[in-house]
């Protein structure tokens, strides 16, 4: 037996309706696209969304779209922007990729995500933005981020990469800032194998993002109407507005997707289960002496679980690499909390980003943390049980 990050995900009909999209003459990105970026839209209660071709990719064009200069409000070189320091890679390299300053914040223990008391100490008159990163299906303070925001007239971008269906007083996470991004990457809580969202609040954003996303030109923005009329001597299918990418998906991604996205209510309820279910095998389990220790929601949030974080309490002396290295060959797979501490990653020294305070909490989090896959199909009380007897080995290791 063998418990994997996740399980197969992909439903007969998710399938069937990427087969359907193969047999025709239009893989590219067209008409699956736009139908799956308006019902996400609809469901998500965003008023935009833009489907491409990763969650990293949605947050390149969101740090894209917040620096461009066609924006009125825009980010320019050397702004500052906090950014949590348990993030992932692609969270932070669009902001160092424009010039921008990292300016790296704690995190808090209870959720995972950033200390509003470290955010409040490292703002500056030169900070002009806030990149939250929502955990693991966990969620930022988003009223207190929000507020401080509007103090401040500061962009928020919300990584909402693992956290899809999260809610923060009842409101869907991604849609509290400027820009919200998705991942819809194997693992996560819907996936099309590859694939990811931006969600925005207005349609110059809309509109800007899909000019960036399409190498720059004007075609199929409300932009392109003007430039045409402006440049008649150029050809309007080819007509560049700006910098860009091809970050385009492909329209039998977005048909996978879709068909899960319909399935998100139950796969957040399944996942939640099977994490009920793996928690209270353990804490019954014969060898249970609160090695471990659960993060659980605050009152406000109605988490989307992604996998279950866990930190190993203090008084379990084993390392914790050597720990995680025993229940791989037990055949349990499992990951760091996101990058643990992304400010002892050797690239940070590459970049020669600076940090400023101390991050207590990021290290316990690089020390001890690490999580599970939760999986989308109901977890067998045989495999909770497998699970809980190779975990709690942890106590015979030396």
């Amino acid at each position: 037996m063998n418990y994997k990050l996740l399980e197969n995900a992909f439903s007969k009909e998710d399938i069937n309706q990427g087969i359907k999209v193969l047999k025709t003459s239009q893989i590219t990105m067209s008409k699956k696209t736009l139908n799956f970026e308006n019902y996400f839209a609809k469901k998500n209660k965003s008023n935009y969304a833009l489907m491409v071709n990763s969650g990293s990719s949605a947050n390149l064009l969101s740090v894209a779209a917040a620096c461009n200069p066609l924006r009125p409000i825009h980010l320019k070189r050397n702004d500052e922007v906090l950014i949590p320091a348990v993030c992932w890679s692609t969270s932070l390299w669009p902001l160092v990729q424009y010039g921008l300053k990292p300016v790296f914040v704690d995190i808090n223990l209870t959720d995972l995500n950033m200390s509003i008391y470290d955010l409040k100490k490292k703002i500056t008159s030169k900070t002009k933005a806030i990149m939250c990163v929502h955990l693991l299906g966990l969620s930022s303070n988003m009223s207190d981020i929000t507020k401080i925001a509007k103090q401040k007239k500061l962009i928020v971008i919300e990584d909402t990469c693992e956290s899809l269906g999260s809610k923060f007083k009842s409101k869907n996470l991604g849609n509290f800032g400027d820009f919200g991004t998705y991942s819809f990457y194997y693992s996560h809580q819907i996936t099309s194998g590859e694939g990811g969202m931006i969600v925005c609040k207005n349609n110059f954003d809309y509109n800007l993002l899909k000019c960036l996303r399409s190498h720059g030109w004007s075609r199929n923005t409300s932009f392109h109407n003007y430039y045409k009329k402006k440049y008649k001597n150029l050809d309007d299918k080819f007509l560049f507005i700006n910098s860009g990418y091809n970050l385009r998906p492909l329209d039998v991604n977005a048909a996978i997707a879709h068909s899960q996205y319909k399935r998100l209510s139950s796969f957040i309820k399944i996942r939640s289960n099977n994490r009920n279910l793996i928690i209270n095998n353990l804490q019954k389990h014969k060898n249970w002496n609160d090695q471990f220790h659960f993060i659980l929601p605050k009152k406000n949030i109605t988490p989307s679980w992604f996998g279950l974080p866990i930190l190993i309490n203090k008084k379990v002396k084993v390392d914790k690499k050597k720990f995680l290295k025993f229940l791989d060959k037990q055949g349990v797979e499992n990951r760091p909390i996101v990058s643990g501490n992304f400010l002892n990653q050797p690239a940070i020294k590459l970049f020669n980003l600076k940090t400023k305070g101390k991050f207590k909490n990021s290290e316990i989090i690089e020390k001890k943390g690490f999580f599970i896959g939760l999986h989308t199909k109901k977890l067998s009380n045989s495999k909770a049980k497998f699970l809980a007897d190779k975990m709690l080995e942890i106590s015979n290791l030396k």
